[in-house]
């Protein structure tokens, strides 16, 4: 599984989410994960739809979208959804 990360340095709770994702991708040695900066790459933001940020798509093993969430999440949520899904 892969979660693509939309967020900008401009938005405060992208921000707020940047430390709790490095401490779940520490915790979660499987999980891989792409950081995209809204500002510098527009075309990814387009690609998958992205309206808002921060934005966290999480991909099955072949690339197909199976969640998504929007907006600032707290820790044991991300670490909930991530174990749940950590196997598609």
């Amino acid at each position: 599984m892969k979660v693509l990360k939309f967020g900008a340095i401009w938005c405060t709770e992208c921000l707020v989410m940047k430390p709790m994702w490095q401490e779940i991708e520490e915790e979660i040695r499987e999980l891989v994960t792409e950081y995209y900066d809204a500002d510098e790459n527009p075309e990814m933001l387009k690609k998958y739809e992205v309206k808002n940020i921060p934005c966290f798509i999480f991909l099955d093993k072949d690339g197909n979208e199976i969640y998504r969430l929007n907006g600032i999440q707290n820790k044991e949520n991300l670490i909930e959804e991530v174990k749940n899904r950590i196997k598609e």
